[in-house]
C-alpha cells in the first residue's frame, strides 16, 4: 500500500461511518436521520460526485401550512442530474411538492442546477449573499472568471509553461458551461441566522477560505450538521487564492472557520459534499489542522533552501502527476499556503525581474 494510502486509512479509522459502506443508488434516497434524506450524484471530475440533502419541511402558504421538502444542493447543470431529480421527485417526496433550494456556496457543483429546480418547483432559493453575486457574476460569460486574468496571476506565480498558459488562458467558459444562470431573487442566510425547517432550527454557520461566504447547517435537536464543503471526511478542502482576490490569506481563513464547529457535541452527525456522513467532528478538527501544519512545514523547508515560486511549490505539496484541472486548483492552494506563511512573517515575498513572486526567507535574495 502506498504510504500516502495507509496514512489517509488510519485517518479514517480514526472517524466512525454510521451507515458503514451504504450508498444511495442513482435516483434513490437514504435516510441518515429523522427528515434527512442523503441523495448522492456523479460528477465529471476526479472527485466524481456529490452529496445532496432533502430535509421535511413546512411552510405557510396561502391557505395554511404547506408539507413538502427542503434541498440543500444541487450538481452541476447536467441532464443526468436533471433525470435523477426527476427520479427522486417521483418516488422519495411521498407525493409532497419541493419547498424551498438552499445552497451552501457558490461553487458549480452546489448550485448548478438551482435555476432549474427553482423553476421546477416555482421555489426561492436561499443562499449567503456573497455567493449569490459571485454565483451571478460568474454567469455573465467568458470574462467572468479564467481567462487572460487567471492566466497572467498564475504566471506571476511562476507557472509559465507556455502550453499550461493557454489552456488556462482558453478555459473562459467553464463557469457558465456548469452554472448557465441564477435565480433572479434569493431570500440571504446570514452567520448565526436560524432557518425553521419542518419542526426544526437550523443554525447558520458560516465558513471562509474555500468559498467567499458558504454557510453550514446545524440542528441541535438532530444532532445533524450539514457541512457543505467545509468539513469533509477523507479529502481536505480546497484552500486556494485565485486572481479575483490575489492577496487574499484563504488558509487562516478557513483554518479559523472550521474552528467554529468546535462547541458543537463530539457525537454530531456530520453530512459532508463529498464522502460518507460521519462522527468524530473533534477528531477531524484537528486532523484538518495536522494536514495543514504538515503541508506547512513542507512549504516552509523548500522555501528556506531556495526562494520559491507557487509553481516550484506544486512538487512539494502535490507527489500525483496533475492534469490541467487539477493544476489550477493546486496552483490556487500552493499560493494559500505561502500566503499564510507571509502574512505571519515567516517568509518574505519578493516580485522578481521576471515578473514572478517569490518566497524567501529574511532579506531580499
Amino acid at each position: 500500500m502506498k504510504q500516502k494510502d495507509k496514512h489517509m486509512n488510519e485517518l479514517e479509522l480514526q472517524l466512525h461511518y454510521p451507515l458503514g459502506d451504504a450508498l444511495p443508488a442513482n435516483g434513490r434516497c437514504l435516510e441518515v436521520a429523522p427528515g434527512v434524506k442523503w441523495v448522492r450524484m456523479s460528477l465529471p471530475f476526479a472527485l466524481n460526485h456529490i452529496n445532496l440533502w432533502l430535509l421535511r419541511d413546512e411552510m405557510q402558504g396561502p391557505d395554511g401550512p404547506v408539507q413538502g421538502w427542503s434541498i440543500v444542493d444541487c450538481c452541476i447543470h447536467k441532464d443526468e442530474a436533471k433525470a435523477h431529480w426527476e427520479e427522486i421527485f417521483a418516488h422519495e417526496l411521498d407525493g409532497l411538492p419541493v419547498l424551498r433550494v438552499i445552497v451552501t456556496h457558490m461553487h458549480p457543483d452546489h448550485i448548478g442546477l438551482a435555476h432549474w429546480l427553482c423553476e421546477r418547483w416555482n421555489v426561492p432559493l436561499w443562499i449567503s449573499a456573497t455567493d449569490y453575486q459571485v454565483a451571478r457574476f460568474g454567469c455573465m460569460g467568458p470574462t467572468a472568471f479564467g481567462g487572460e486574468p487567471a492566466a497572467a496571476f498564475f504566471a506571476m506565480h511562476g507557472l509559465n509553461d507556455p502550453d499550461k498558459v493557454e489552456q488556462i488562458r482558453s478555459r473562459t467558459n467553464y463557469f457558465p458551461s456548469l452554472v448557465p444562470s441564477v435565480p433572479t431573487q434569493y431570500h440571504r442566510m446570514l452567520d448565526g441566522g436560524v432557518v425553521q425547517i419542518g419542526g426544526n432550527a437550523w443554525r447558520c454557520i458560516s465558513g471562509y477560505g474555500h468559498a467567499p461566504e458558504h454557510i453550514a447547517l446545524y440542528c441541535e435537536d438532530l444532532g445533524v450538521l450539514i457541512g457543505g464543503d467545509m468539513m469533509l471526511p477523507r479529502i481536505s478542502t480546497n484552500v486556494s487564492v485565485y486572481e479575483q482576490e490575489p492577496e487574499s490569506n484563504a488558509l487562516a481563513q478557513f483554518l479559523d472557520s472550521i474552528d467554529k464547529f468546535k462547541p458543537l457535541p463530539e457525537a454530531t452527525l456530520v453530512l459532508p459534499s463529498h464522502g460518507k456522513p460521519f462522527t468524530g467532528l473533534h477528531r477531524r478538527i484537528e486532523q484538518l489542522h495536522d494536514h495543514h501544519r504538515d503541508r506547512l512545514s513542507e512549504v516552509m523547508d523548500a522555501c528556506v533552501q531556495a526562494p520559491c515560486s507557487a509553481a516550484d511549490i506544486l512538487p512539494v505539496m502535490f507527489k500525483r502527476p496533475l492534469d490541467m484541472h487539477q493544476t489550477t486548483f493546486a496552483m490556487g492552494e500552493a499560493i494559500a499556503h505561502l500566503h499564510l506563511l507571509w502574512f505571519g512573517g515567516r517568509l518574505q515575498r519578493t516580485l522578481g525581474t521576471d515578473g514572478v513572486y517569490r518566497f524567501h526567507l529574511g532579506a531580499t535574495p
